[in-house]
């Protein structure tokens, strides 16, 4: 019995499973419905045993009435018997009545037989006696046959009605027999319905706690879904604000690019004419040649200023392409790259975050690979080292991307 209610929860878990699945392709979803209908059949299965055992109980109850009825019925049937009994017998005796009257008849005519050759003249008033006598003999053996004729007939009906109830008995008692084997076999259910009862009471008892936690956890599920609902509104928002700020920085660095490329050709020609100057201060005064050369090397590159400033802006592209990237990572993979950069062994907080959200740590791994080499071209973990660890030419610029990507969602949430 248990192993098909087991079987019968795993049926149905399934099948609850699969189409919530199919239907909405939410594998919460399909796995909290599951889990609901598995105690909805165990309730439905429940109610079906004790209807089920009360339409038992109600046979048994018509099979008890049928059984006291044909026990009523038995007695009639004897006390009949006793009566056709008792009949017979009289009617046996009739019988041997008729049969010493028959023998005394046949006495008496043969003594008037005799008495007949020695009395002849009696011999006519005899004759009207003696067939007046045959008369009676003859209805006699008409009584005599009738009444063997209804004999025979009442002993050919009292033998068919007690070979009939004869095998109404046996019948009877064959379904007395598997009337007492059900019962057996009821009493032993209902032992084991008793003992199995506390243990189907504590698993509704769990089965109920469960529900109410997932019932919390899907609250905080629908939560969490809409704070993030709103962090990727916020993020959009940022993102084109960021991309607006992009197009306007590269208009800059565009006008910047043609302001450079102008001052380098006047650097060029400057530095053609500083020569010249030297030359000619060497034809006029080769002494104060140490001493201007160390000013002329100050003043060849006086835009140095502008080049860091093309390297800062440089930089802030990388760092945008950064951000892109971890404004495309979910929640758990951005705790995933934090594990990795603060933690020295992090494959147990990564197994943790991957056990919370119901993959693997490789899978993870995979994933952030993926979204890095779709949006920065190269990949930023080492996939083949026992320990997950960054590549070092990628540290410094996630750390900052991360710092950056924090203070502009702690920006969002102040706001």
């Amino acid at each position: 019995m248990i192993s098909n209610r087991f079987i019968l929860g795993i049926v149905a878990f399934g099948v609850s499973f699969g189409l919530s699945l199919v239907l909405h392709w939410d594998f919460n979803k399909a796995f909290l419905t599951g889990i609901i209908t598995v105690p909805a059949t165990y309730l439905a299965a429940l109610f079906v045993d004790k209807r089920r055992r009360n339409n038992e109980m109600l046979i048994l109850d018509s099979l008890h009435r049928r059984i006291k009825e044909m026990e009523g019925l038995k007695s009639r049937l004897l006390a009949e018997i006793n009566q056709l009994d008792t009949h017979h017998a009289s009617l046996y005796k009739e019988s041997s009545q008729l049969q010493n009257q028959i023998v005394e008849r046949r006495t008496q005519r043969e003594s008037l037989s005799r008495e007949l050759s020695s009395i002849i003249v009696d011999k006519k008033q005899l004759e009207g006696q003696v067939i007046y006598l045959q008369n009676e003999i003859h209805n006699l053996e008409k009584t005599k046959v009738e009444t063997n004729n209804t004999l025979s007939a009442e002993k050919r009906r009292l033998e068919l009605n007690c070979s009939l109830s004869k095998a109404e008995i046996n019948h009877l008692q064959t379904q007395l027999g598997e009337l007492q084997q059900q019962k057996q076999e009821l009493e032993s259910n209902l032992t084991l319905l008793e003992r199995l009862k506390p243990q189907l009471e504590e698993k509704l008892h769990e089965l109920r706690l469960k529900i109410q936690e997932l019932e919390a956890e899907s609250k905080n599920q629908n939560q969490i879904l809409i704070e993030k609902k709103a962090e990727t509104k916020n993020i959009e928002l940022n993102l084109n604000y960021l991309q607006e700020q992009i197009t306007e920085k590269q208009t800059l660095l565009k006008q910047l690019q043609e302001q450079v490329s102008l001052l380098q050709d006047e650097r060029d020609h400057l530095q053609s004419q500083v020569w010249e100057l030297l030359q000619h201060i060497e034809t006029l005064n080769p002494e104060n040649i140490s001493e201007n050369e160390y000013d002329t090397n100050a003043d060849l590159f006086p835009f140095s200023d502008l080049l860091d400033t093309i390297e800062e802006e440089t930089t802030d592209n990388l760092l945008q392409e950064w951000t892109k990237f971890l404004e495309q990572l979910p929640n758990y993979e951005m705790q995933v790259l934090k594990a990795i950069l603060e933690q020295e062994n992090p494959n147990a907080a990564i197994k943790k975050i991957a056990e919370a959200n119901i993959t693997m740590p490789n899978l993870l791994i995979d994933s952030i690979n993926e979204r890095a080499n779709n949006t920065l071209g190269e990949l930023i973990i080492d996939p083949s080292s026992a320990i997950p660890e960054i590549y070092p030419e990628h540290e410094s610029n996630l750390k900052r991307a991360i710092a950056i990507y924090e203070n502009a969602i702690a920006r969002q949430t102040s706001n």
